[in-house]
C-alpha cells in the first residue's frame, strides 16, 4: 500500500479515504486535498489502474485549479477501479455503490472525468441528492455534451498564441486523447482557422498533413468508433503522436504522457494541457529551455470545473461560458507575462499565483497550519 504522508506538505491532503465494498466488488479511493476555500469539487475517475498517488496528485491539482479560477471551492478527486466500459447494469450498480459509500463526505461534491459522465452524476444525484456535470433533464450542464473544458483551453491558446507570434489561421494542431475534452477543443480551434493534422485515441493515431475534417471525426467518434476508423489518413501506433510536427500540441487523455523519456520527440511551440498532471515537471522544464510554451492544466483546463461550480449556483451555459472566457483568459495572460518577466516556467508562475490564494484562504480557518 502507497504512503500517502509521502504525499503530505503544508496544504493537503486532508484526507485520503479507502472504500471497499465487496457485495458488488467496489475499490475506490477519495482524496480530501484542501478545503479551506469552500467544499471540494472533483471528478470521479474509473480505470483498471488508478492509484492512491493519482488520485491525491489530481485532488491537488482541483486545489489548485479552484483557487486560480477564484472559485469558493477546494480541491478533491477520487478513483474506482475498473473497466469504464464494463457492462452498463454493473456500472450502474457500482457508481450507486460508490454514491451511497462518500454520503457522509459532505465536504465533497463529485462530478464527472475520465470513465464517468453525466449519467453516472444522475445515479449519484438519485442517491445522495449531490453531484455536478448532470443532464440537461435534471437541471445540469452537461460539460461533455457543451464542451466547457474545451471552450477553456481554445480561450487559453487564444491568449497564448500571442506570447509565441502564433496566428490561430493555418495554425497546425495535435490532439493526444481525441475525446470529451480533445475533441471540442479541435472544434473551437478549427473554428478560427486551425488545421487538425493528428488526433489519437486508445485505438491508435490518425495523421494527415493535409488536414481533418474535425466535424467528420467529431460525428464518428460518437458513433463510439476510434480515431483509426477515420477513412482518410495515416493510421499510427498509440505513442506515434508525439511525433507530429505542429503549432499546438494538445494532450488530453491521462496522466504523464510526456515525461524525460519522450519530452525531445516533440515539436511544437504551444501545449495547452487538456489533461491533469500530463507532463512531469522534469519535462515541463525541458520544455521552457526549449522555448515551447506550456500552460499549466490547472490554468488551461479548468473550463469543466468552473462550468461546474456554475451549475452548483444553478446558473445556466450562458453565464457558465462566459465565466469560463472571462476566468481562463485572465489568468492565462497573468501567469505568462509573470513567466515571461520573471523568466521562470509557466508552472512556476501559475503555482505562485494560485497557492498564495490557497494559503490566504487558510489564513481565516481556526486550524491554520502555517
Amino acid at each position: 500500500m502507497e504512503n500517502v504522508f509521502e504525499f503530505a506538505d503544508e496544504l493537503g491532503p486532508e484526507k485520503i479515504i479507502h472504500i471497499y465494498e465487496p457485495s458488488v466488488d467496489l475499490k475506490a479511493i477519495v482524496a480530501i486535498d484542501n478545503v479551506a476555500r469552500g467544499p471540494s469539487i472533483g471528478g470521479i475517475r474509473m480505470a483498471a489502474d488508478v492509484s492512491v498517488e493519482e488520485a491525491f496528485r489530481l485532488a491537488r491539482a482541483m486545489t489548485l485549479k479552484n483557487a486560480a479560477a477564484g472559485l469558493p471551492h477546494g480541491g478533491g478527486k477520487s478513483v474506482i477501479f475498473g473497466d469504464p466500459k464494463m457492462n452498463p447494469c454493473r456500472k450502474e450498480r457500482l457508481i450507486r455503490a460508490f454514491a451511497c459509500a462518500i454520503r457522509d463526505i459532505r465536504e465533497y461534491i463529485p462530478g464527472p472525468d475520465m470513465g464517468t459522465d453525466e449519467r453516472c452524476m444522475a445515479w449519484i444525484k438519485d442517491e445522495i441528492d449531490r453531484a455536478v456535470g448532470l443532464p440537461t433533464e435534471l437541471g445540469g450542464i452537461p460539460l461533455d455534451e457543451v464542451g466547457a473544458t474545451g471552450w477553456g483551453l481554445f480561450a487559453s491558446v487564444d491568449v497564448a498564441r500571442e506570447f509565441c507570434d502564433l496566428d490561430l489561421e493555418g495554425a497546425r494542431l495535435v490532439v493526444q486523447g481525441f475525446g470529451a475534452v480533445g475533441k471540442h477543443a479541435a472544434r473551437f480551434l478549427s473554428l478560427k482557422g486551425a488545421i487538425l493534422v493528428g488526433a489519437a485515441d486508445s485505438g491508435g493515431t490518425l495523421f494527415d498533413p493535409d488536414g481533418i475534417d474535425v466535424e467528420r471525426l467529431i460525428e464518428l467518434k460518437n458513433g463510439h468508433k476510434s480515431v483509426l476508423d477515420f477513412p482518410r489518413g495515416k493510421k499510427l501506433g498509440g505513442d506515434d503522436v508525439i511525433d507530429i510536427e505542429c503549432d499546438i500540441w494538445i494532450p488530453a487523455a491521462r496522466p504523464d504522457v510526456i515525461h524525460e523519456g519522450n519530452v525531445h520527440r516533440l515539436k511544437t511551440r504551444l501545449i495547452p494541457q487538456g489533461a491533469n498532471i500530463a507532463i512531469t515537471p522534469g519535462a515541463e522544464k525541458t520544455l521552457h529551455e526549449k522555448g515551447v510554451i506550456c500552460i499549466p492544466d490547472f490554468i488551461a483546463n479548468a473550463g469543466g470545473v468552473i462550468c461546474a461550480a456554475m451549475e452548483y449556483r444553478h446558473l445556466g451555459k450562458s453565464a457558465a461560458f462566459d465565466a469560463i472566457e472571462e476566468k481562463i483568459r485572465a489568468n492565462t495572460q497573468q501567469v505568462l507575462e509573470r513567466s515571461r518577466s520573471l523568466q521562470i516556467p509557466p508552472r512556476q508562475a501559475a503555482l505562485d499565483l494560485a497557492i498564495r490564494r490557497v494559503k490566504k484562504a487558510m489564513g481565516h480557518r481556526r486550524w491554520a497550519i502555517f
